[in-house]
C-alpha cells in the first residue's frame, strides 16, 4: 500500500502547479525506493523507460523545426497559398484536410500530420486566410474558433482514421484480449472493417460541421467586425 503513495505525490504537485515533469519524475523515484528498489534500480528503470519509448521524444527535434520554419515564414507562405483559390473557404479547407487526415491515419501514417507539425503552422493559418479573404479582419473570437475548428478536424480524423488500420495498437488490443478472455479468433482484420461505417459516419458528421462554419463567420455580429477593423 505504501507504494500508492506515489499517487498522492502526482495529485499534490498538480496541485501545486508544479512542473509537471519534475512531479512524475519525484513520483516515480518515490514509487521506486518505497517499493523496495535501490536508487541504482530506480535509475536503471528510468533509462529502461526511456530507452523503451523514446520515441516520444521526438518532439525534442521536430519542435525546434518547425520553429524555425515558422520564424523564416511558413504560416505567411501558407496564407499566400490559400489566398490563390477564390472558392476555398475556411470550412471547405478544414473539410478537405478532415479527410485527409482520416486517409493518412486509415493506412498507418498517424504520424505524418498532426497539431504540433500541421495544424498550428499550417491549417488553422490557412483557415484563418480563407475566412480573412471572404469576410475581411477577424476578430480573435473568431480567430480561436477557427483554430478549435482546425484541432477538431485533425482529432475526429485521426481517432477514427486509425482505427480502420488493422496494426495499430488499440485494434490489437482489442483482439488480444477477446481472444484471450473469452477463447475465440477474433482477426484484426474483421475490427478493422467494421470500423469503416464508423469512419465514414464521423466524416460525414463532422465535415458537414466543418462547412458550416462558413455560415457562422457569414453571419458574426456587426460589432465584432468593427473591433477587429479598430
Amino acid at each position: 500500500m505504501l507504494v500508492l503513495l506515489g499517487v498522492l505525490v502526482v495529485v499534490a504537485g498538480f496541485a501545486a502547479r508544479r512542473n509537471p515533469l519534475l512531479v512524475v519524475g519525484v513520483a516515480g523515484i518515490v514509487t521506486g525506493l518505497l517499493g523496495g528498489l535501490s536508487p541504482r534500480e530506480v535509475l536503471a528503470a528510468f533509462g529502461t523507460g526511456f530507452a523503451g519509448s523514446r520515441g516520444v521524444t521526438i518532439f525534442a527535434v521536430t519542435l525546434p523545426v518547425i520553429g524555425l520554419l515558422e520564424h523564416h515564414g511558413l504560416q505567411e507562405q501558407a496564407r499566400r497559398l490559400v489566398a490563390r483559390f477564390a472558392s476555398l473557404t475556411a470550412g471547405r479547407f478544414l473539410a478537405l484536410y478532415l479527410l485527409l487526415r482520416q486517409l493518412t491515419s486509415a493506412v498507418g501514417l498517424g504520424g505524418v500530420l498532426g497539431h504540433a507539425q500541421t495544424v498550428r503552422p499550417l491549417a488553422a493559418p490557412m483557415a484563418e486566410a480563407a475566412a480573412e479573404r471572404a469576410h475581411g479582419p477577424l476578430p480573435d473570437k473568431v480567430r480561436e474558433r477557427i483554430r478549435s475548428f482546425a484541432a477538431s478536424a485533425d482529432n475526429v480524423g485521426f481517432f477514427f482514421g486509425e482505427d480502420v488500420f488493422l496494426a495499430v495498437g488499440s485494434i490489437l488490443l482489442i483482439t488480444g484480449f477477446v481472444n484471450t478472455t473469452y477463447h475465440t479468433r477474433l482477426e484484426p482484420l474483421e475490427l478493422a472493417l467494421w470500423a469503416i461505417p464508423t469512419a465514414v459516419c464521423a466524416l460525414a458528421v463532422h465535415g458537414w460541421r466543418l462547412l458550416r462554419l462558413d455560415r457562422g463567420l457569414l453571419v458574426a455580429p456587426p460589432a465584432d467586425r468593427k473591433a477587429a477593423v479598430k
